[in-house]
């Protein structure tokens, strides 16, 4: 295939060495077209105007989704047929996308594709999830009962699966979003009401509906993850505005689509009741 991938990274206060590095990383990949780094700190840093990216300071903390709309927008504009969207603290290795890219070349059904994501010991992050209801979005978050947590995560979370194996997931993490444009164009990327938290379920929903989102383990990247909300007030608040957001849109209590495509997916998975 030829320059058929653009990648957009949203920048806040972000560690010039640490996007170097990726930048580099990401370039060693032939096919891959354009780097953009959109950055959203509150002044211009020229240290970003890295070689083989494009920098683009908005002047403005947009939020995690408008910051990738304006690269997603430019992806569509210039007819790419893949968009990356990524978090700054991803590690990752040529082959993953070689992968990837492999099989949304042999599945035009796939919409969306993410590989297993782990943490820098090795461990696994369980970012696979079913399409939260206020009590995953919220009530864990407040619920202090650790065997109801558990036995909650093995389920909304898909624990009991081993994430050993692709399979389609109805939501997907946002740190690691390979994409097919035509599919973007169609449902017009991250809704920007969301300004933190919240904004990858949405788009996984809305893409779920006209195409597939798969997890494919067979592959793997390092996300530095840190659950800011849990250690940080004004984070938290952002992560609550953004899930009542949500579920004023999707619907919260009753959600008929919901209920029905969680119990699809659990059933498809084996999921023992």
């Amino acid at each position: 295939m030829g320059k058929d991938l653009n990648i957009s990274v949203v920048l806040y206060n972000s560690s010039v060495a640490e996007i170097s590095n990726l930048v580099k990383a990401l370039k060693e990949n032939t096919y891959v077209s354009e780097v953009y780094l959109i950055d959203n700190s509150p002044i211009r840093n020229n240290a970003f105007e890295i070689s083989n990216a494009n920098y683009i300071f908005s002047g403005n903390n947009l939020g995690y989704g408008a910051g990738h709309n304006i690269a997603i927008q430019k992806t569509i504009d210039d007819g790419i047929k893949y968009h990356l969207v990524l978090n700054p603290d991803i590690l990752i290795e040529p082959i993953v996308l070689d992968s990837l890219l492999e099989q949304m070349e042999n599945n035009e059904d796939i919409g969306l594709i993410m590989p297993k994501i782990k943490y820098p010991d090795g461990q696994t992050q369980y970012l696979c999830k079913l399409l939260a209801t206020p009590i995953d979005l919220i009530g864990r978050r407040f619920i202090p009962l650790k065997k109801w947590n558990t036995e909650r995560n093995n389920k909304y979370e898909l624990r009991f699966t081993g994430y050993n194996k692709p399979m389609q997931v109805p939501s997907l993490s946002g740190c690691f979003m390979l994409l097919r444009t035509d599919v973007l164009e169609k449902i017009g990327g991250f809704d920007e009401r969301f300004f933190m938290y919240c904004e990858d379920f949405d788009l996984c929903r809305r893409i779920g509906q006209i195409s597939k989102t798969i997890y494919f383990p067979e592959v793997s990247v390092i996300h530095n993850y840190e659950k800011g909300s849990y250690k940080n007030r004004k984070l938290l608040f952002y992560h609550i505005a953004s899930a009542i957001k949500y579920f004023n849109k999707w619907g919260w209590m009753l959600d008929r689509e919901r209920k029905k495509i969680n119990k699809t997916t659990l059933l498809n998975l084996g999921y023992k009741y």
